[in-house]
């Protein structure tokens, strides 16, 4: 028999909050005696095309209520990212594109299955088109639940109000539209980042006016970006996608300041109790191994490790990179060759090509030479930076 009590305490490890105080204990009570699991709901707007690390914490504390015999509902936010989650914003979120949210919204579906139990009695994934397409006169009756004056209390409303910002209409129902949806699948347990706590809340007064038992409310904190600073987000450049190369993933968990490990390690949980507070470059090293594990399978840590210890201890070239072919023209403007081998601007690879960035076969390229023979650049080895090589060959 499940103890309520013991799996409520499991599965609050390294929360931020639950809330109310309690409910997630009572939502576990209530279920065992109804002999049923309970349903807990995510849901995520697709917004970009890729899951990356700060969303793994929230489907990996899903992976643990299903494995606790739990069922996940996983919602897909196709509706809701029409209006554009106001959480945290300064400013009205731009609106996307039908096609755009049914690519990101696939995309979304295939990337969770990395972390989540695809067992169909354990996860069920939902798009919240399938109720929010809903006749007007429905949608009038859940207008009558939010008060102005509780919306504008939220935060970022309310700095944005007092800063004479403007804030539409839209955003302003986002958090019914976030609620109902808690309804639409009779949702026991919500979960979400803390930027999340008042839709979540609100999540519940929805469900009361419609005469549900209301959720608990579970937030995770945030995870901590590359950079250290800001919360993890593609729109920032401080992320890490899970469909990332290993050689990507270790790279770029080798950056992250050395203070934000032990978040990592715990949000993320990867088990770097083998390894001493003390050495945190060793500690990082582990830690970037066990991400390309979960993410590319096992052995690709070890194998992005070799990989990164032979670009930059031992200043080598990769034994396996992508090929670039030379257009005709002889000399070649190496700028303009850097900018379609590397999608960067030719300002940025000039600049590259001036602080000495730039690397033929291992030796830096002189600062001020821009332009080169096909002879010496056919066959050879173009780096740019640390990490981005290319074979150069004949057209």
């Amino acid at each position: 028999m499940p103890d309520p009590r013991t799996d409520a305490a499991f599965l609050a490890r390294n929360v931020a909050a639950v809330q109310p105080e309690g409910a997630l204990e009572a939502r576990l009570a209530v279920a065992a005696k109804e002999d049923r699991p309970l349903r807990v709901k995510l849901g995520i707007d697709p917004t970009a095309p890729d899951i990356h690390l700060g969303h793994v914490v929230v489907l990996q504390k899903l992976r643990e209520f299903q494995d606790l015999g739990h069922r996940v509902v996983l919602i897909i936010g196709d509706y809701t990212a029409r209006v554009g989650d106001p959480s945290g914003r300064s400013a009205t979120r731009p609106v996307l594109t039908g096609e755009a949210i049914e690519h990101n919204a696939t995309t979304y579906r295939e990337q969770a299955r990395r972390v989540l139990d695809q067992d169909p009695q354990r996860l069920e994934v939902r798009r919240n088109g399938e109720w929010l397409d809903m006749p007007m006169d429905r949608f009038l009756t859940l207008a009558r639940i939010p008060k102005v004056a509780q919306l504008l209390e939220r935060d970022d409303f309310h700095k944005r109000f007092t800063a004479n910002k403007p804030i539409s209409l839209l955003e302003l129902l986002y958090p019914l539209l976030q609620g109902y949806d808690s309804v639409a699948v009779a949702a026991d347990v919500e979960i979400g980042g803390t930027d999340q706590t008042f839709n979540l809340l609100f999540g519940r007064d929805v469900q009361r006016a419609e005469g549900q038992p209301e959720q608990a409310v579970m937030t995770m904190p945030l995870l901590v970006g590359t950079d250290g600073v800001q919360k993890m987000s593609k729109s920032l450049g401080n992320h890490i996608g899970i469909t990332e190369s290993p050689e990507e993933i270790f790279g770029r968990t080798m950056r992250i300041p050395d203070e934000t490990i032990d978040g990592w390690s715990s949000l993320l949980g990867i088990d770097l109790s083998s390894w001493p507070p003390s050495d945190p470059r060793e500690r990082k090293r582990a830690l970037a191994r066990g991400l390309c594990d979960r993410f590319a399978g096992p052995g690709a840590g070890a194998r992005a490790q070799e990989a990164f210890d032979r670009v930059f201890r031992d200043k080598a070239i990769p034994d396996e990179i992508p090929e670039h072919a030379l257009d005709g023209a002889d000399p070649v403007h190496l700028p303009a060759v850097l900018a379609d081998a590397f999608g960067v601007s030719r300002s940025d690879a000039r600049r590259a090509i001036e602080q000495g960035g730039v690397r033929i076969d291992g030796e830096v390229w002189p600062a001020k030479s821009f332009d080169a023979t096909r002879e010496q650049l056919v066959d050879r080895a173009l780096q740019m930076g640390k990490r981005r090589f290319v074979r150069l060959r004949d057209r």
